[in-house]
């Protein structure tokens, strides 16, 4: 191991080099944001001077724990301090030039997760030629309160800052700014898509990927005053900025934490309205300015429209929320009908899947709606409103792997792509959300597709056009298939 310094805006970095990659960690790319800085725009770092080591992860952004059944499926980094507006770069070679860059925005509602996860190590994407480069940002009511001020998605604000850090620094890894892929998946990819539509991130990235999560997801202003309205009454305070940034942040976090586990759990649809079928009350707010419209009408106008897309998501995706908390054998017929109601399906349309998976527990059924109607379906419309649009082109896939009995009961479920998009499946931790032998042969296929659209521009099948709609299918390899699923697809058209 030897430590390679570089030189970017702020002072100088000193990295280390394993195995031909060299990483450098927890690199602040705005300044803490606390005291002064507390729930406002992300400021520029301070400069410093000296060497500045580069070589563990920094601090993650303030959090509370996942849902106890979610915890053993996705391990948390906690690290202490006030620098959290940072970024970690794996690159295989700070003196190249030319190298095409990946920028990821990780999940996790809204409200946990960080760039230091280590199902996002970068490594394999640089020793593939990619310079990887994984941020945290602001969460939950630090990065998406809105009280109806001058001051709304704090979080996005933060992703925009980290990509000009990248524009404006990441020569120095030996990346191209002008050839950056912004990526995410859940949480992630639904600031990915919302960042598409964003006037304010022109020019920042050439193209984007967005797995599994589009821009259905987010709250009108209303809905952002609603959320804070319950906060502050959770708090014992006003509803404003002023007087929810005065409660000790510790007190504010798990107050946030309640309130999305209500409304995840036990949300009652008079109280919430749409946010108790989103689950997610901790989001990007369409507040008129930093964000001006609803992503998908912006998109559908044309916003983004020179950026290339990647966008899909997992087959199984609701399972994970129906097999975790041990919920999916308890569903009957009549609970299979009311949920599907729930969602907007007449009977007769429940009927396309029932008769699709015959043999199929009335939980398998309710687990693929739930995953068409809050994954698939929205990630669809944004491909065919820039297929409308005539953008520049957009690629759909479909992950289908792991299968059911190779994963606990999880299956191709979310979240589940991610070590194989990243090549990270080996890693212990992973084991009970991807199984105790996970296929090397998918990471080959899935790693090989994002490695080929990030540095070629193009993942390796034909690009999403109406009404031929082909798709990448991801198993042990990638297959083309033509509109899969489609009758399902079908009967959501006016109703998601």
């Amino acid at each position: 191991m030897h430590a390679p310094r570089v030189t970017v805006r702020g002072g100088e970095l000193e990295g280390r080099t394993v195995g031909g990659v060299t990483a450098f960690l927890g690199v602040p790319y705005a300044a803490a944001p606390f005291g002064a800085n507390r729930m406002r725009p992300p400021q520029p770092v301070e400069p410093w001077t000296g060497v500045r080591k580069a070589t563990e992860y920094g601090p993650t952004t303030p959090k509370g724990d996942y849902p106890p059944q979610y915890q053993p499926l996705f391990p948390e980094v906690v690290i202490p301090g006030d620098e959290c507006l940072n970024l970690n770069i794996w690159t295989p070679d700070p003196g190249a030039s030319g190298l095409p860059v990946l920028v990821w925005i990780h999940g996790g509602s809204f409200m946990n997760g960080s760039g230091s996860v280590g199902a996002y190590d970068g490594s394999a994407f640089a020793r593939d030629g990619v310079v990887c480069v994984t941020i945290n940002y602001r969460l939950s009511a630090e990065g998406f309160l809105y009280v109806g001020d001058d001051v709304a998605n704090l979080g996005l604000l933060d992703q925009i800052a980290a990509l000009r850090w990248v524009r404006e620094n990441i020569a120095a890894f030996g990346g191209d700014p002008d050839r950056v892929t912004v990526a995410g998946e859940s949480a992630g990819a639904m600031s990915v898509t919302t960042l598409l539509s964003m006037p304010l991130a022109e020019g920042l990235f050439s193209q984007a990927i967005a797995q599994s999560g589009a821009a259905a997801h987010t709250l009108t202003a209303d809905e952002g005053r609603t959320v804070a309205k319950y906060l502050a009454e959770a708090l014992g305070v006003p509803p404003t900025r002023e007087a929810i940034r005065d409660v000790p942040l510790d007190t504010l976090v798990q107050a946030a934490s309640d309130l999305v586990t209500e409304v995840q759990t036990a949300a009652d649809p008079a109280k919430w309205g749409r946010i108790a079928a989103s689950l997610l009350p901790f989001a990007p707010v369409v507040d008129g300015s930093v964000l001006p419209a609803h992503p998908l009408e912006a998109i559908a106008a044309g916003q983004g429209g020179d950026v290339r897309l990647l966008i899909g998501s997992n087959r199984d995706e609701a399972r994970l929320f129906l097999v975790a908390p041990n919920a999916i054998d308890f569903i009957d017929d009549a609970t299979l009908d009311a949920g599907a109601g729930a969602y907007g399906l007449t009977l007769d349309a429940l009927d396309v899947y029932r008769g699709n998976r015959p043999g199929d527990s009335p939980g398998d059924v309710l687990a693929a709606v739930v995953s068409d109607w809050f994954f698939r379906i929205p990630g669809l419309r944004i491909a065919e409103a820039r297929a409308a649009a005539g953008t520049a082109p957009t690629w759909v896939y479909r992950f289908d792997r792991p299968n059911i009995p190779d994963n606990h009961g999880f299956g191709s479920s979310h979240a589940a792509e991610i070590p194989f998009v990243f090549d990270t499946i080996n890693r212990e931790e992973l084991r009970p959300l991807i199984g105790d032998n996970p296929s090397q042969a998918v990471a080959d296929a899935a790693h090989a597709a994002w490695v080929s659209f990030i540095t070629d521009g193009d993942p390796g099948w034909a690009p999403y056009t109406v009404p031929g709609r082909p798709t990448g299918v991801i198993t042990e390899k990638v297959e083309e298939v033509a509109d899969p699923s489609g009758d399902e697809r079908e009967v959501w058209d006016g109703i998601r």
